[in-house]
């Protein structure tokens, strides 16, 4: 009796489901494989692996727990043939799989397929015949994917419907196309109601500082649902704040008339949501100069610290009150900016442990004010553009010399592969074994080089768009000028959340105040330099 272990593979978790009927599918592969082990004498099947949603193609097979137990398994001689559907069961790993398959020969396993036979390894052709099936399955699923992918790409950059929550602020429509089914295809057409919506949450969140929870919470309470009728959440709202879809674009950054005409949201807007976004994190505690929230009566909260021990100030409401000589109570209410550090006795500060916020806060408006006043001195856009084209130069360089590196691994990682054949006949100098080792090595080189040249180029475009938003900017700047005074208190503290990276505040209330980088590029082109970092006491 010849004892068998089969193994059934699928790409996708949908494939799992036993109403399916896919030549692929899993209930299927056991159909065959079951029907194919009776036909044989003597084939007994003992044991069945199942694969569900694990990619041939992606998933390397010492990644696979499958693969491992069947070959623990035939260390252990726990069984003598390995049966599968088809061979690219095993795998589509063109370096790798011929060789897994080679392994298991070896230990006196035999492999068959219930639709191509047995897989032998008496001579060199065999071996060759099982390396071509194999790299002629990894390049099919290559281009599966890559046609799969790029239709899918095409839909969306054509503004069609590919599945999914529809996006807030806009609709479905009949595009007039239909599918292979005869479905008719939908496409995205903006939603006049809900994009009002969406500007008013870009606006609030900006302009008055307002978080995911508040946000949300407002839109109930205003009685304002999603677009599927539901309540809005904090996930939501970011979700909305962080798509790039409303810019017009995908997230890779490719864009169609179509999308363009989808648009409902500037670059210019869509940075300063991301900035404000990112300094909220947790992780970026250190480095905001953005107030978490904006509901609190003083304008400094976010970028305030203490002037001695470095510590964040934040604040408190307190009510001072006593009797006086004719025996009439005196009640007043203080917001005051606390030092945390020394309230709770964490370090040895010796500044104050409180400040008034009205009397910070006036110095500091003040500041803007007579900031703002010089405006008419700015410089001329194409002065500071420069500035930023200075800084992609370096940029440029670190990305040619890292695309050299990468031609010569990409061309020894060619020159590793061409030798498999040669292994396969016994022709090459290296072992199976060490061709693969070699060639995960210098993979692994050049995805780590791809990896970073990724990053280079997106930390390029960031700089473009930053070169784009200069004017934008500007104007902001410009824009804050004119309406300082006039600014809500929530207003105010947003325009100085953006203009100041840190506000520092020790004894007798000497304050100090170091501008955003931002807009020292600014600040440094028409002024000599005495706005960077301002000190004065109040």
């Amino acid at each position: 009796m010849k004892r068998v272990y089969c193994l059934y593979r699928v790409s996708t978790k949908k494939q799992v489901d036993k109403n399916d009927r896919n030549e692929n599918d899993i209930p299927m592969q056991k159909t065959a494989c079951r029907d194919f082990a009776r036909s044989q004498r003597d084939w007994t099947i003992l044991k069945e692996f199942s694969e569900a949603g694990v990619s041939g193609y992606k998933v390397s097979a010492q990644d696979r727990d499958a693969i491992q137990e069947l070959k623990e398994a035939a260390v252990n001689d726990e069984f003598d043939i390995l049966l599968v559907f088809m061979f690219d069961r095993i795998g589509r790993i063109d370096d790798e799989t011929p060789f897994v398959v080679e392994w298991f020969a070896k230990h006196g396993i035999e492999v068959w397929s219930t639709q191509e036979g047995q897989q032998r390894f008496d001579n060199h052709v065999d071996k060759l015949m099982n390396y071509l099936r194999f790299w002629q399955a990894s390049g099919e699923s290559e281009k599966t994917s890559i046609r799969i992918r790029n239709k899918m790409q095409q839909m969306a950059l054509d503004g069609l419907y590919t599945g999914g929550p529809v996006r807030f602020g806009y609709r479905l429509v009949d595009s007039g196309l239909v599918n292979r089914k005869g479905v008719m295809i939908r496409k995205y057409e903006i939603d006049p109601v809900e994009s009002e919506v969406l500007y008013m949450i870009d606006s609030m969140t900006l302009q008055k500082g307002y978080g995911s929870y508040r946000m949300a919470d407002f839109l109930n309470k205003k009685g304002i649902r999603t677009n599927t009728g539901g309540k809005f959440t904090s996930i939501k709202i970011n979700r909305i704040l962080h798509d790039p879809f409303y810019c017009g674009r995908m997230e890779d950054g490719t864009t169609s008339e179509k999308l363009a005409a989808l648009k409902l949201r500037s670059e210019e807007t869509y940075g300063q949501i991301l900035s404000l976004l990112e300094q909220r994190q947790s992780k970026n505690e250190e480095k905001r100069h953005i107030a978490l929230q904006t509901k609190g009566q003083a304008m400094l909260s976010g970028n305030i610290f203490c002037a001695h021990c470095g510590g964040r100030l934040t604040t408190i409401r307190y009510r001072d009150r006593y009797l006086r000589a004719d025996g009439t109570e005196y009640s007043v209410d203080q917001i005051k900016y606390c030092c945390y550090h020394k309230s709770r006795k964490l370090c040895k500060c010796d500044g104050q442990t409180t400040y008034q916020a009205d009397r910070v806060d006036d110095a500091i408006c003040r500041v803007i004010r007579k900031l703002f006043s010089c405006m008419d001195g700015a410089p001329e856009e194409e002065r500071l553009r420069e500035l930023f084209k200075r800084q992609m130069a370096g940029n440029r360089a670190s990305q040619k010399k890292l695309e050299l590196e990468l031609a010569k691994n990409r061309e020894q990682l060619s020159r590793l592969q061409m030798e498999i054949g040669k292994t396969l006949t016994g022709e090459s100098l290296y072992s199976p074994e060490d061709l693969t080792q070699a060639i995960q090595t210098i993979r692994s080189r050049v995805n780590e080089s791809e990896t970073r040249l990724a990053e280079l180029k997106e930390e390029e475009m960031l700089k473009k768009q930053g070169l784009d938003m200069v004017a934008p900017t500007y104007n902001q700047f410009k824009s804050w000028a004119e309406e300082f005074d006039t600014a809500t208190l929530e207003q105010k503290k947003m325009i100085a959340g953006h203009l100041f990276s840190r506000i520092e505040v020790g004894r007798d209330y000497r304050i100090t105040a170091e501008l955003n980088m931002t807009y020292q590029q600014f600040c440094s082109e028409w002024s000599d330099g005495s706005f960077l970092v301002m000190g004065m006491s109040v």
